[in-house]
């Protein structure tokens, strides 16, 4: 396996624990759902990377676009206000 290959597969799972970690902490609804998107992008293009174009299409179909368009329209529909986090 070629140096460049490896660099390119080690920078990919580190944005994709990145944003998954960002996805997490972070306190705006939107925000945290582009940053799972572009964690589920990530994800994908390992994937890819690792001969499994398969789950690549799933990931990308399911992960970034379905759910990522379901947390969106749940969050316009309820009306989620941006509230001040105590602490």
């Amino acid at each position: 396996m070629p140096s460049e290959y490896l660099l390119v597969i080690v920078a990919l799972g580190g944005m994709t624990v990145l944003g998954a970690g960002i996805a997490v902490v972070h306190t705006s609804l939107v925000r945290a759902a582009v940053a799972y998107s572009v964690s589920s992008i990530c994800l994908a293009a390992l994937f890819f990377l690792l001969d499994s174009p398969y789950a690549a299409a799933l990931e990308l179909t399911v992960g970034a676009g379905l759910v990522v368009v379901l947390l969106l329209v749940s969050i316009l529909l309820t009306g989620a206000e941006e509230e001040a986090v105590p602490g």
